[in-house]
């Protein structure tokens, strides 16, 4: 399946969606991982879990000295399997 700019995808190193500018996941980037995952909740919070991993690296390398952010609720609290 090839990548499209509408599919909310982020960008890295800041985290933002690269369609509509707000925190990665947006609402729409949501939607979309809950369809492609739909028959695997599991794989949906692994992959989410190392993308968390991935936007803390770069999130505190952009912000070196700060606290590091809670991702968690971001990334895989809105997933949590049910």
């Amino acid at each position: 399946m090839p990548r499209r700019a509408f599919e909310h995808r982020p960008a890295r190193p800041t985290w933002r969606c690269g369609t509509c500018g707000i925190a990665w996941p947006c609402s729409a980037a949501k939607l979309r991982l809950l369809a492609e995952y739909r028959l695997d909740r599991p794989a949906l919070l692994v992959h989410l879990a190392m993308l968390q991993a991935e936007a803390a690296a770069n999130l505190a390398a952009l912000n070196p000295g700060a606290p590091p952010a809670d991702l968690t609720a971001r990334f895989t609290g809105w997933a949590s399997a049910r």
